[in-house]
């Protein structure tokens, strides 16, 4: 089977492009290769026969219908999206392009595609579009958990570019029956995460001995997904979903950001005893700084959907999660650098922190 993956280089198209060739799928990555891509991440498959990798932009219409053109997959697990909301506040303009006209783009040009594909190859094909809980808004402290029959309530830039997004996908599959997916899952975190966001940047920022940012007093919820975990969900839902329905995937991980900053320095604390600029703990280097605006307070998944109807469930705990990831950037240094001195210098809303 051959699967064309969009945001193949990124964080989570990576996991799941070497996840799906250690069992034997043939894979085509298409990727813009933006400043959050890495084809370091798919160092392990870039030589490999069944990865074809094409550096192509899902805005490009002609690009993109060449590819599909050329390569024929049988499936689309659509991953490519600007995801950070500190970037979406201060520059909105990607977002819209990438997430809204690319969704477009690509879908637009599945559908074609699928049109002219023989019964059995249309029976078999699907448009697995891979989005977040954010376009839920946020939740108060008792409310319950987001399902997947919550209403859309997006609050930031990006939240609203991917609830458009998740709309465009849902509306080609009731008016052109092209056989969709449709996932929505929360906070990942793991290796080869691009360390503008939380967890990779707290580890970088408290191995060199730097200030640890928490927007706030850090008590915004999360429920945190180790990427691994969210891996399996997505193939079990491009592979048993039932075509025009959406999954929830979460990891029955509620924790404060604080908790989240707390658990990663306890857990430093334990593998270095050789702390830099003299600190008893790397929890001295906590520092409260000014809250992001339209900050969401809560997020939570109710995953039962998924749990109850394909089986899966996840497998880590957030200690046990946060271990191998701290383990694997204490590691992968070179990694760690090649992104540091060419890509990112620490910025969160426009500033050095």
């Amino acid at each position: 089977m051959k699967i064309l993956v969009t945001g193949g280089a990124g964080f989570i198209g990576s996991a799941v492009i070497r996840h799906l060739i250690s069992l034997d799928y043939e894979i085509v990555c298409v990727d813009k290769l933006t400043y959050a891509s890495s084809l370091d991440s798919l160092h392990s498959v870039l030589d490999n026969p069944l990865f074809s990798m094409e550096n192509k932009d899902i805005c490009d219409a002609k690009a993109i219908s060449t590819i599909f053109k050329n390569h024929k997959p049988d499936k689309v697990l659509h991953l490519a999206a600007e995801t950070h909301v500190d970037r979406s506040i201060d520059s909105p303009d990607a977002f819209i392009n990438s997430n809204i006209i690319g969704t477009y783009t690509l879908i637009q040009l599945a559908l074609d595609y699928w049109n002219g594909l023989d019964s059995k190859q249309k029976s078999l094909f699907r448009f697995h579009h891979v989005s977040t809980d954010e376009v839920f808004g946020d939740l108060e402290i008792n409310d319950p958990p987001f399902s997947e029959d919550t209403p859309y309530d997006p609050s930031s830039p990006y939240s609203a570019s991917k609830a458009s997004s998740d709309h465009i996908v849902r509306s080609w599959h009731r008016t052109y029956k092209l056989p969709i997916l449709l996932s929505n899952c929360s906070n990942n975190y793991g290796p080869f995460q691009f360390p503008e966001k939380l967890i990779p940047m707290t580890i970088i920022k408290a191995t060199q001995g730097q200030n640890i940012p928490v927007y706030g007093q850090g008590d915004q919820i999360r429920d945190w997904l180790y990427v691994d975990d969210h891996i399996t969900a997505l193939v079990k839902i491009l592979n048993e979903g039932v075509v025009g329905e959406s999954y929830n995937v979460g990891g029955d991980c509620e924790k404060t950001n604080i908790e989240v900053v707390s658990t990663i320095c306890d857990i430093l604390d334990n593998l270095i005893t050789k702390r830099p600029n003299g600190i008893s703990s790397f929890t001295d280097l906590i520092t409260f700084v000014e809250d992001r605006p339209g900050h969401d307070k809560r997020y939570a998944i109710n995953a039962t959907k998924i749990k109850q109807e394909l089986n899966w469930e996840p497998s880590e705990t957030l200690e046990t999660g946060m271990h191998k990831t701290i383990t694997w950037y204490l590691e992968n240094q070179e990694w760690l650098d090649n992104i540091i001195n060419t890509k990112y210098q620490g910025n969160r809303l426009g500033l050095r922190v």
